[in-house]
């Protein structure tokens, strides 16, 4: 197991990685996915108009 020799040497940033290599450096890289959450976007429905619809009137049967 390694030890921390000094702690919050850095800065770091949302969405990268902090790693050692192995010349002893610290090395920081973007990660493939992380960082902030991306926002949905907000669907509007479309309004959907109703035809009017006409009734017919009765025809009056003659006697």
């Amino acid at each position: 197991m390694g030890k921390v020799i000094l702690k919050n040497a850095i800065t770091r940033k949302p969405g990268h990685l902090y790693y050692v290599d192995g010349k002893g450096n610290v090395c920081e890289a973007v990660m493939a996915r992380g960082g902030k959450k991306k926002k949905k976007k907000a669907v509007k429905k479309k309004a959907v108009k109703k035809k009017a619809v006409k009734k017919k009137a009765a025809k009056k049967k003659k006697r």
